[in-house]
């Protein structure tokens, strides 16, 4: 923006505000070396409150740290703001100057590095994030100084909320709580989230598997991750806002024959495509990917709605990409894909509870590689179900069934490979087909088997539709209106299936 205000001789100025935790990522390294011998006019703001998202992680969070706790630089600044406020006015730019000379020197002797001046950057700090008024003075005498200034302002996570200060990770994103005691209020009962089967499944996998580790991107909890790090915490690396590194370090770990599960956020995980694909992919290296909140992820909005995985996990060569249809199922293909070491895994779940109780993993069943399950059989159309879809998709049926539309389901659990037997039988029987997937149409499982039923060359093919995320940018809000808006729910699986098998019905009129 600096950039484009100077070479369209516009007047403003350019601020960016940046977290502690994300200063470890190496994109921050990359502006910060790009723009700190530019000399244009420009403002960074390093709001360090110790905290990413989970306790900030890294070498940078340590230096940040020792910099502004090292006593000897912070007694000899105190001193010298001490002299100069009793120092009678008068003086002007002579003491200022001075003033900013022994500052300067007292940081260079004292801090280690200084990294941001070592860039090209002028250090401003540390300031009180919290004092108004400090913080008015620093803006309005930095607005004056000219090139790339930085400036430190230490804050507190939930600060003027005790139970925030005392909880930050919990209060970051809170949802209802009871304004006295400051607790969660929860629904009674209730089936765990999928995140929670996942972290518990994955602390039982490694109790027998010395070789499996965890990998997360500053989202222990978000995760369930801190699960394994209570459990084997030599195995458990959080490596911060750092998704990229992640992966890479996956890949070093792979090569040894070490078995890395990295569970990232799907949206997240799109920051490390090229990683995935050079690093992992290009190697054929046996890395895991498990992408929570694959889908439509809630209150959280575009952001973090993890609507492109299956599209670009797809396009990966050597990928296996999986979605399971339950928790248990989850387990078992995490399970599976540790199991085989061969070559790169993911598997999606969203977030949301899991839709029925999970067993302990030495009680679940096993998945053969590459088989899809055919879970009720009909003439007229067939519904290829991915992961969250596919208990939507069986309901749909039943409804359907009581109108006498026969489906047939198919719980497509690996989009790649696929179960090529069970997708011919489907292709030559079948007159309509409806993939629905959680996941961007465009470019997603329905167009991919869209290209296989091609490939077919069949005399007689089924018409073929496919039901997922819209080509847009998808709102805030409840997963179950979000879900229900785009039609991925019963109603809208019906109102599809009728309206492509032809059926014209009040009811239809209803939902349409």
């Amino acid at each position: 923006m600096a950039v484009g205000r100077d070479l369209t001789q516009q007047d403003f100025s350019v601020v960016a505000v940046i977290g502690d935790g994300a200063m470890g990522c190496g994109l921050a390294y990359e502006a910060l070396n790009n723009a700190g011998h530019t000399d244009r006019d420009f403002v960074v703001v390093l709001n360090d409150n110790d905290m990413s998202i989970a306790p900030a992680v890294g070498a940078m969070n340590k230096y940040l740290t020792r910099m502004i706790t090292n006593p000897a630089y912070n007694k000899v600044r105190g001193v010298v703001k001490e002299v100069l406020h009793r120092t009678p006015g008068g003086y002007g730019d002579v003491m200022e100057e001075l003033a900013g000379r022994l500052d300067e020197s007292v940081k260079h002797l004292l801090t280690p590095g200084l990294i941001f001046e070592e860039l090209g950057f002028r250090y401003v700090g540390p300031v009180d994030g919290h004092d108004v008024e400090a913080l008015a003075d620093t803006f309005s005498r930095v607005r004056k100084m000219k090139g790339p200034i930085l400036v430190h302002a230490l804050t507190q996570k939930g600060k003027g909320f005790s139970k925030a200060e005392n909880d930050p990770y919990t209060w970051h994103a809170s949802g209802p709580f009871d304004k006295t005691t400051g607790s969660g209020i929860k629904k009674p009962g209730g089936l765990p989230r999928y995140q929670k089967v996942f972290g518990k499944g994955l602390l039982q996998l490694a109790e027998t598997d010395p070789l499996i580790v965890a990998i997360t991107a500053a989202m222990p909890d978000g995760t369930s991750t801190d699960m394994f790090d209570e459990g084997f915490p030599d195995r458990f690396f959080d490596v911060g806002i750092a998704e990229g590194h992640g992966v890479t370090f996956a890949a070093g770990l792979a090569t040894q024959g070490v078995k890395p599960v990295v569970a990232i956020y799907s949206t997240f995980l799109q920051r490390a495509y090229d990683n995935i694909v050079h690093d992992v992919a290009l190697q054929d290296l046996p890395v895991v990917f498990c992408m929570d909140r694959a889908g439509v992820a809630g209150e959280d909005g575009p952001t973090h709605h993890g609507a492109l995985d299956i599209a670009y996990m797809l396009a990966v060569q050597g990928m296996t990409v999986t979605a399971p249809k339950d928790g248990a199922e989850m387990l078992a293909l995490v399970r599976l894909a540790t199991e085989k070491h061969d070559g790169p895994w993911c598997v999606r779940w969203p977030r949301d509870a899991v839709p029925s109780e999970v067993p302990h993993l030495n009680e679940i069943e096993s998945v053969e590689p590459h088989t899809w399950e055919v879970l009720r059989k009909g003439s007229d159309c067939a519904i290829l179900a991915v992961g969250s879809m596919v208990l939507p998709a069986l309901e749909a049926a039943d409804v359907l069934g009581a109108e006498g539309v026969k489906c047939t389901v198919v719980n497509c659990r690996f989009l790649k490979p696929y179960d090529r037997s069970v997708f011919n039988e489907v292709m030559h029987n079948h007159p309509t087909v409806l993939t629905i997937e959680e996941g961007q149409v465009v470019n997603g499982f329905g167009a991919f088997m869209a290209k296989e039923l091609n490939e077919l060359n069949l005399k007689t093919a089924p018409q073929m539709s496919a039901m997922g995320l819209p080509d847009s940018f998808i709102e805030h809000g409840a997963r179950k209106d979000l879900l229900a808006d785009i039609g991925l729910d019963v109603k809208g699986m019906v109102t599809r299936v009728r309206r492509l098998v032809g059926v014209k019905s009040a009811s239809l009129m209803e939902t349409a």
